[in-house]
């Protein structure tokens, strides 16, 4: 290989390595400031608002099987207990979770990422970005999910969009058009949830109408009430700012 080439070859590695490592970009002067009537659940510094996703059993063992485990916060576990098992996930989980130049990223070495307070009737502005087929989404009242995806990416055979409620078997769960920006550039989802009905715009565009979102936990009950905004981890790096929330009830 010619001494030139290889130069460039290098150069090209580190430039592709820098924008997908997140290093170099920064977040804007305004970024990371909530608009009138809203709060910031990011504030561009640290991991303030966010703890680490953290499962328990869902009931003692029958002695016939294993209790599957479900979202700490939906088991009624000792306050103690309940605080050991959290501060466990904590302590995998957020290393994984860096603020860098004011912009929220993923390695995508880890587990999901998920606000300490539970939420209800929300309008939730966020920004995020994938890297080439990359796979994520998000957990509104915790459960799955508003999803988020290349549109090329492996578990998408129907080649559709990010922004549907994929999780749902009763009730429409692919968005309505595709509004996703190439992948490794930033999109903006705006999501209204009353009740258990969700309304989202993708980069300004309609792709969930008023739609409700399943109980996934415990298939045919209502969706609870109120529950934890989740950042999925599906082992693909990541990159969120600009997440603003205002409850609505």
């Amino acid at each position: 290989m010619r001494p030139w080439f290889a130069l460039a070859s290098f150069t090209l590695t580190l430039a592709l390595t820098a924008t997908w490592s997140g290093a170099g970009e920064k977040a804007g002067p305004t970024d990371n400031t909530p608009p009138k009537g809203f709060t910031a659940l990011f504030n561009g510094k640290d991991l303030t608002n966010w703890q680490g996703l953290a499962m328990a059993p869902e009931g003692p063992a029958d002695g016939k099987k294993k209790p599957r485990n479900i979202p700490l916060w939906l088991v009624k576990s000792p306050t103690e207990q309940a605080e050991k098992i959290q501060k466990a996930a904590n302590d995998k989980v957020l290393p994984n979770w860096k603020v860098q130049d004011g912009i929220l990223y993923y390695d995508g070495k880890s587990n999901s990422l998920q606000t300490v307070k539970n939420y209800g009737d929300i309008e939730l502005l966020i920004d995020w970005k994938i890297e080439p087929l990359g796979d994520s989404g998000l957990y509104l009242r915790g459960n799955p999910q508003v999803q988020i995806w290349d549109v090329n990416a492996k578990g998408n055979p129907k080649k559709v969009g990010s922004g549907g409620l994929y999780n749902n078997q009763k009730n429409p769960t692919n968005p309505l058009l595709t509004a996703d920006n190439p992948a490794g550039q930033w999109n903006t989802f705006h999501i209204v949830m009353k009740g258990d009905k969700v309304t989202i715009k993708l980069n300004g565009k309609l792709v969930v109408d008023n739609t409700p979102l399943e109980n996934y936990w415990h298939r045919g009950q209502p969706l609870p009430s109120r529950g934890p905004i989740e950042l999925q981890h599906h082992g693909d790096r990541l990159w969120f700012k600009n997440i603003y929330i205002k409850e609505l009830d």
